[in-house]
Protein backbone atom coordinates (compact mmCIF):
# COMPACT_ATOMS: atom_id res chain seq x y z
CA UNK A 1 0.00 0.00 0.00
CA UNK A 2 1.40 3.51 -0.78
CA UNK A 3 0.47 7.01 1.00
CA UNK A 4 0.07 10.16 -1.37
CA UNK A 5 3.09 9.75 -4.01
CA UNK A 6 5.30 7.97 -1.82
CA UNK A 7 5.40 4.63 0.24
CA UNK A 8 3.30 3.91 3.25
CA UNK A 9 5.78 3.95 5.99
CA UNK A 10 4.26 4.02 9.36
CA UNK A 11 7.51 4.13 11.22
CA UNK A 12 8.08 7.02 9.71
CA UNK A 13 5.18 8.80 10.22
CA UNK A 14 5.25 8.09 13.64
CA UNK A 15 8.34 9.47 13.81
CA UNK A 16 7.60 12.49 11.93
CA UNK A 17 4.32 12.96 14.91
CA UNK A 18 6.89 12.30 17.62
CA UNK A 19 9.19 15.25 16.61
CA UNK A 20 6.22 17.59 16.76
CA UNK A 21 4.87 16.12 20.04
CA UNK A 22 8.06 16.60 21.31
CA UNK A 23 7.60 20.44 20.28
CA UNK A 24 4.36 20.57 21.91
CA UNK A 25 2.21 20.56 19.54
CA UNK A 26 -1.41 19.01 20.32
CA UNK A 27 -2.45 17.99 17.19
CA UNK A 28 0.61 15.96 16.67
CA UNK A 29 0.32 14.62 20.47
CA UNK A 30 -3.23 13.13 19.81
CA UNK A 31 -2.01 11.74 16.64
CA UNK A 32 1.16 9.82 18.29
CA UNK A 33 -1.29 8.36 20.97
CA UNK A 34 -3.83 6.73 18.66
CA UNK A 35 -0.91 5.63 17.06
CA UNK A 36 0.98 4.01 20.11
CA UNK A 37 -2.60 3.17 20.84
CA UNK A 38 -2.94 0.90 17.39
CA UNK A 39 0.72 -0.08 17.31
CA UNK A 40 0.84 2.07 13.75
CA UNK A 41 4.46 2.19 13.05
CA UNK A 42 5.24 1.02 16.67
CA UNK A 43 4.45 -1.45 19.54
CA UNK A 44 1.10 -0.62 21.28
CA UNK A 45 1.68 0.93 24.88
CA UNK A 46 -1.93 2.37 26.15
CA UNK A 47 -0.05 3.77 28.95
CA UNK A 48 2.34 6.10 26.36
CA UNK A 49 -0.93 6.73 24.43
CA UNK A 50 -2.77 8.07 27.54
CA UNK A 51 0.03 9.95 28.65
CA UNK A 52 -0.08 11.54 24.72
CA UNK A 53 -3.88 12.56 25.28
CA UNK A 54 -3.42 13.96 28.59
CA UNK A 55 -0.34 16.77 27.54
CA UNK A 56 -3.00 17.42 23.95
CA UNK A 57 -6.41 17.42 26.04
CA UNK A 58 -4.60 19.67 28.30
CA UNK A 59 -3.76 22.06 25.79
CA UNK A 60 -7.40 22.21 24.95
CA UNK A 61 -7.15 19.82 22.06
CA UNK A 62 -10.94 18.23 21.77
CA UNK A 63 -10.00 14.95 20.17
CA UNK A 64 -7.77 14.48 23.14
CA UNK A 65 -10.44 15.01 25.55
CA UNK A 66 -12.52 12.61 23.68
CA UNK A 67 -9.57 10.07 23.49
CA UNK A 68 -7.95 10.73 26.84
CA UNK A 69 -12.03 10.24 28.28
CA UNK A 70 -12.10 6.99 26.33
CA UNK A 71 -9.11 5.74 27.97
CA UNK A 72 -10.57 6.65 31.24
CA UNK A 73 -13.93 5.29 30.61
CA UNK A 74 -12.72 1.87 29.95
CA UNK A 75 -9.54 1.91 31.45
CA UNK A 76 -7.08 1.95 28.64
CA UNK A 77 -3.64 2.58 29.81
CA UNK A 78 -5.34 4.65 32.94
CA UNK A 79 -6.77 3.37 35.56
CA UNK A 80 -10.94 2.96 34.55
CA UNK A 81 -12.28 6.25 36.44
CA UNK A 82 -15.97 7.20 35.38
CA UNK A 83 -16.34 10.60 36.55
CA UNK A 84 -12.76 11.48 34.80
CA UNK A 85 -13.87 10.32 31.68
CA UNK A 86 -17.53 12.14 32.08
CA UNK A 87 -15.47 15.23 32.84
CA UNK A 88 -13.05 14.65 29.51
CA UNK A 89 -16.20 14.21 27.67
CA UNK A 90 -17.77 17.96 29.13
CA UNK A 91 -14.73 19.73 28.14
CA UNK A 92 -14.41 18.48 24.66
CA UNK A 93 -18.52 18.85 24.19
CA UNK A 94 -18.27 22.43 25.73
CA UNK A 95 -16.03 23.29 22.12
CA UNK A 96 -18.43 21.97 19.88
CA UNK A 97 -16.91 18.42 19.41
CA UNK A 98 -19.43 15.70 18.28
CA UNK A 99 -17.94 13.03 19.58
CA UNK A 100 -17.42 14.98 23.30
CA UNK A 101 -21.31 15.89 23.33
CA UNK A 102 -22.32 11.97 21.96
CA UNK A 103 -20.30 10.10 24.82
CA UNK A 104 -20.99 13.39 27.53
CA UNK A 105 -24.97 12.90 26.39
CA UNK A 106 -25.02 9.34 26.77
CA UNK A 107 -22.76 9.83 30.29
CA UNK A 108 -25.83 12.05 31.56
CA UNK A 109 -28.30 9.46 30.68
CA UNK A 110 -26.01 6.46 32.40
CA UNK A 111 -26.06 9.03 35.64
CA UNK A 112 -29.72 9.09 35.21
CA UNK A 113 -30.34 5.70 35.84
CA UNK A 114 -30.83 4.59 32.05
CA UNK A 115 -28.99 1.29 31.29
CA UNK A 116 -25.93 0.85 29.16
CA UNK A 117 -26.67 -0.88 25.42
Amino acid sequence: STGDGVEKNLSKVAEWYRKAADQSHAIAQCNLGVAISKGEGMAIDLVAAARWFRKAAEQGYAQAQVNLGISFEYGRGVEMNLPEAVEWYRRAAEQGQADGQFYWGSATIWAAGWKRT
